[in-house]
């Protein structure tokens, strides 16, 4: 039965944006030790080629063959070579490589066979003029088809070989082993079709027509590309596309781009052809550091129809073969390419791309950016990715086809077998020897060439414009600089590269792109706008860039409604094929950069991947739980996890109404249509993630699973309760998402995931499991990802709900409120303003004023007082543990301190930068007090600096990491502390460090610092004419309450030994964190909300007044 291929996508054209890996099975993985590569173990890296971008693969022939023309001689086109496995390999190689979206193209060699065919075994038997015998050509004589070149001429003196056992001559184009077919025989053109019928059955994507041209003969002529020829590619092309769907033919045609372009016909041939002629000037102009010979030739080549497509590499399989350049050129390309005599062959040079090009990493990039950034589809020949070098002593072409160079271990990792049975040797010459070139070396380093490919091949991939698009060429007057156009539809690229071993000045006249913004595509580095007059770019030595130019456009305002995008395509198949590159491209990077779970706002994102999907379909339940892994320009990346759903109907315009923002994308579908949404507002979604917990219940995806358990505290509750728990989403989340349960339990969904044990899981543990602390809520479950040989993602976790009035910044909010009415009622009674020239850790055992607690509030400075010893207890209890190493105590060292003083340090020239590069498009009037804070740099210096002026007795201790008021759950009476997952902008390591706890005090401190600040400029109930009058209270305020919360802390932790027990160290310390803190605040604000820089600033300016 044919297999049916799993493409999703109907995509006709599929041919134009692939990136084609052309391979030999032999050569590529042996997995039976028998020195042979095989199909068992190209299936085994299949992941490699998926991991490298490829999305097409060119197998050399693997039919049963003598091998005298490394698999080109072909003695059964129905099998497969037993060296390389078994018909059931090749179809579950076929499954393997469409599932992970790649075509597989394979050789169909038209022209001959091998002379140990049985076709030509029986031809050469049977009767002059019979039909058997007529499937070979045949002569008395050698004088025919005199005007027919010889190919082979460094193995062969005629096309006509004497047969002794048929009393004839047979005819042959290339290898005298190799007797052609009889095209005129039409029985030959019925195996033809059975043979291809076979194979597309199976599921192959295309055909490599092998020597083509030369399939008829006719005295008077030169036996190639006869019309003869055309007419029978006309007739297999209209019974492929009869019998099959999506398939492609491409010509293997060796000729000028005039000639080859005959083989496109009327769109009724072939899909595709070789540009056989670019690929030598592409070295000819690299060598002569000049642009001529590309653009010439490209010059040359006529246009062609929007369904067919040329394709090239930066060198044949064979050799750089030599065909179609003049003699003079063939002699220069010998001269500068080939001085050895040994490495020429035929009409080529047999060595691979990095001897070509002297090893010489920035020639190899360049010519790979050519590869990319040229018309029509690029082909990367297996172990160039590597830079693999070659052997050209090995005679014939075996030189460039030796086995991929996989790791540093014996057979370079390609084979268990003893080495002498290889089929042929590794390379160990010593400048590309296979200890040093190899994948595994290259995987460890960044900057390697095979992480280099990966990048150019994913950011191509990116555009249609490289595969579909119209190419312009500029002139600049230096002809050192190739430059071009590429454009499709909305996308313009364009391409400058540098071809000489000196940096270069390019003038471009892109006046018809005046107001645009040439974006660098690598980076996401804007350059200066286009205008009419010429651009100036400097390239260094063998420089290159892709810019996407692009118009300029004011951005848009927050607030304003966003124009949800459509895409058609069915719910069930929408994140695989064609449909899932829109998503990436399009859709998931405009959406993720306005959502607000994103994290790094502030960076600018490169590139969305939709990495897993675990489809979720049970019960009521739909949802495709998507993995989206974004990259930045920055090279930084994070993985994010989005739920989706589909609606429609009436529930769908609700949800566009009530959660606009919520909405992915518009689907239409054949039947109906409606909305791709968040599923954290699907009912059906949050009444499944709590069944999980009851059921225990996996779930698969496609690379890993979901997998929930659950804790000590989760058999409080019955599963007959927890069924008619009604969910709800909890409103107040920024980073994540969470969902309440009745008045019970309350799941957070992580939104950024990341790779090993969350922090807040291992503290929550710890805290309820362990120490017991009350002041938590109970941990009762969790989901996480899981994949195998990787460390789970935590996805999910579950705690019992807390009832309470709303976090600690709703409810100091709402006393401050009350602080500011006080004021205001009795204005006319207060005296004087009480003065604050004192820091408040200065004066934390002193009594409040009766005035300042009347004002402020007995009733919440008394609750500041529980905050500060919740707080102490909190830290109580991480500092109990003296077995388990992630939480047992550790003492301060000197090194520790100076690591303190060097983060601080280096933060705060980081942000002060940052903040000098901005003071320009801050608001005028905060110009002076950015002038003052910047003034005060060396000031803050200094005050980081007294934490090296003496040892510290204290103990590094696990702490909350992200302690504010919004971290603390009011109940009425009492606080509970949550969201121990730390500071987000921090790596995990980072979050799970052992720190000082005074980092946490200061934290709060902080806190009721931007309560009261933001408070007074955002409180809607303050009159302009009030303001004067309230603004020097907002620091009475901030002192006191800071003051109770100090007080209550320090009072509870006593003598803690994670708290140094001199007064002295404890000021130093809490002032360095607090100004850390500070200035940590006006960096995310900068980047993020720079209408709030003004509460950093003034904080640090308070800081440094009153020290």
């Amino acid at each position: 039965m044919p297999y049916r291929e799993s493409f999703p996508v109907d995509d006709p054209l599929w041919y134009k944006d692939v990136i084609i890996y052309e391979l030999h099975v032999k050569a590529f993985f042996d997995s039976n030790a028998d020195g042979i590569g095989d199909f068992r173990g190209l299936i085994e890296k299949l992941d490699y080629l998926e991991n490298l971008g490829v999305t097409a693969l060119w197998l050399l022939p693997f039919y049963p063959s003598p091998l005298k023309d490394d698999g080109y001689d072909i003695s059964n086109y129905f099998g497969i070579h037993p060296g390389y496995g078994l018909i059931r390999d090749f179809k579950e190689f076929i499954r393997e490589a469409h599932r992970r979206g790649m075509r597989v193209i394979t050789e169909l060699v038209l022209n001959h066979t091998s002379d140990q065919h049985p076709w030509f075994q029986l031809a050469r038997k049977s009767k002059p003029g019979s039909s058997m015998r007529d499937f070979y050509v045949w002569s008395d004589t050698s004088e025919k088809y005199k005007d027919a070149r010889v190919i082979f001429k460094d193995f062969e003196l005629s096309n006509w070989t004497w047969d002794p056992m048929a009393k004839a001559y047979y005819w042959h184009r290339f290898f005298s082993h190799q007797p052609d077919l009889n095209y005129d025989n039409p029985l030959v053109q019925k195996k033809i079709w059975r043979i291809i019928n076979f194979w597309l059955d199976m599921g192959v994507d295309g055909f490599r027509l092998d020597a083509v041209p030369y399939l008829y003969e006719r005295e008077g002529t030169n036996c190639e590309s006869l019309p003869e020829t055309h007419a029978f590619l006309k007739s297999l092309r209209a019974h492929i596309d009869s019998a099959f769907k999506n398939k492609m033919l491409l010509a293997e045609a060796n000729q000028w781009p005039e000639d080859a372009i005959a083989y496109f016909g009327n769109g009724d041939e072939c899909h595709a052809a070789f540009h056989f002629p670019l690929m030598p000037r592409l070295f000819m102009a690299i060598w002569m550091e000049d642009r001529f010979p590309i653009v010439d030739i490209l010059e040359q080549t006529p246009s062609i129809s929007d369904t067919c497509q040329w394709a090239f590499f930066l060198r044949n399989h064979d050799e750089l073969t030599l065909e179609m350049v003049s003699d003079e050129e063939k002699d220069y390309m010998y001269r500068v390419y080939a001085r050895d005599p040994v490495a020429r062959i035929n009409l080529g040079i047999r060595r691979r791309l990095a001897p070509l090009l002297g090893n010489n990493m920035r020639k190899i990039e360049i010519m790979n950016m050519l590869l990319f950034s040229l018309p029509g589809t690029p082909i990367v020949y297996y172990g160039d990715e590597i830079g693999m070098g070659d052997n050209y002593h090995l005679g014939d072409r075996n030189g460039v086809r030796t086995p991929m160079q996989w790791n540093g271990d014996r057979n370079a990792g390609f084979s268990r077998a003893n080495p002498q049975k290889l089929y042929l040797p590794v390379i160990i010459d010593p400048e590309y020897r296979y200890e040093v070139v190899n994948v595994e070396n290259q995987e460890k380093n960044r900057a390697s060439l095979l992480w280099w490919m990966r990048r150019v091949i994913a950011t191509r991939k990116r555009f249609k414009a490289f595969g579909r698009g119209n190419i312009e060429f500029l002139f600049p007057d230096n002809s050192k600089v190739l430059a071009f156009i590429r454009q499709y539809k909305d996308e313009s690229i364009l391409t400058v590269i540098n071809l000489s071993r000196f940096s270069q000045v390019a003038e471009l006249d892109l006046s018809r792109f005046s107001g645009y913004v040439p974006e660098e595509i690598f980076s996401g580095n804007k350059f200066p706008r286009i205008k009419e007059s010429p651009y100036l770019l400097t390239l260094g030595r063998y420089d290159y860039f892709w810019f996407a130019l692009k118009r300029e456009e004011k951005a848009l305002r927050f607030g304003k409604i966003r124009k949800i995008p459509e895409v058609s395509g069915s719910w069930e198949t929408i994140f695989t094929g064609k449909t899932k590159e829109i998503l990436e491209e399009k859709i998931l990077p405009a959406y993720m950069k306005a959502s607000k779970y994103l994290l790094s706002k502030f960076l600018e994102i490169r590139e969305v991947k939709i990495i897993e999907n675990v489809h979720i379909k049970e019960d009521m339940c739909d949802v495709q739980l998507l993995l989206l892994e974004i990259k930045y320009t920055s090279g930084s990346l994070d993985t994010y996890i989005l739920p989706l759903s589909f609606l429609h109907g009436e529930k769908a315009e609700n949800i566009i109404i009530e959660n606009p923002y919520a909405v992915i994308a518009h689907l239409k579908c054949d039947n109906t249509e409606g909305i791709i949404y968040d599923s954290i507002y699907d009912e059906e979604f949050q009444k499944h993630l709590l069944l999980m917990f009851m059921r225990i219940h996996t779930v698969h995806g496609l690379q890993g699973a979901i997998v929930p358990y659950t804790g000590k505290h989760f058999k409080m509750y019955k599963k007959k309760e927890l069924a008619l728990f009604k969910p709800r989403i909890f409103q107040g989340e920024q980073n994540n998402s969470s969902i309440i349960y009745g008045k019970e339990l309350i799941l957070k969904l992580y939104r950024r995931l990341d790779e090993g044990v969350n922090p807040e899981l291992e503290m929550c543990r710890f805290l309820t499991e362990k120490v017991h602390f009350q002041h938590v809520p109970p941990f009762t479950g969790a989901i996480e990802y899981r994949q195998p040989g990787r460390e789970p993602l935590v996805v999910g976790l579950l705690q019992s709900f807390i009832p309470n009035e709303g976090n600690a910044w709703a409810y100091t909010q709402d006393w401050i409120g009350r602080y500011f009415g006080r004021i205001l009622a009795r204005k006319n009674e207060i005296q004087e303003i009480p003065k604050t020239s004192h820091a408040f850790f200065d004066r934390v055992f002193q009594e409040i004023p009766v005035l300042i607690q009347e004002l402020i509030g007995g009733v919440f400075l008394e609750m500041i007082n529980v905050l500060g010893k919740r707080t102490a207890e909190l830290h109580w209890v991480l500092s109990s543990e003296t077995e388990d190493p992630n939480f047992t105590p550790e003492p301060f060292s000197v090194s520790y301190q100076r690591s303190l003083y060097q983060s601080m340090h280096s933060l705060t020239k980081r942000v002060f930068e940052l903040l000098r590069k901005k003071a320009k498009s801050l608001q005028n009037n905060q110009g002076d007090l950015i002038h003052e804070v910047l003034s005060r740099e060396r000031e803050i210096a200094e005050c980081y600096r007294a934490l090296l002026k003496k040892k510290i007795t204290a103990l590094k201790i696990r702490i909350h990491g992200d302690f504010h008021l919004e971290q603390v759950l009011y109940t009425g009476n009492d606080f509970f502390i949550i969201d121990f997952e730390g500071h987000p902008a921090k790596t995990l390591g980072e979050r799970k460090l052992k720190r000082s706890p005074l980092r946490d005090v200061a934290d709060m401190i902080r806190s009721f610092h931007y309560a009261i600040q933001s408070a007074f400029y955002k409180h809607t109930l303050i009159r302009p004419e009030d303001t004067p009058l309230l603004e020097p209270w907002t620091n009475v305020w901030y002192k006191y309450v800071g003051e109770t919360f100090l007080w209550s802390y320090l009072k509870t932790v006593a003598n803690a030994p994670f708290i140094p027990q001199d007064k002295e160290d404890i000021d130093i310390m809490l002032r360095a964190f607090l100004l850390e803190r500070t200035v940590y605040e006006l960096g995310h604000e900068l980047n993020n909300r720079p209408e709030w820089v003004f509460i950093p600033l003034k904080g640090i300016k308070h800081l440094m007044e009153h020290q």
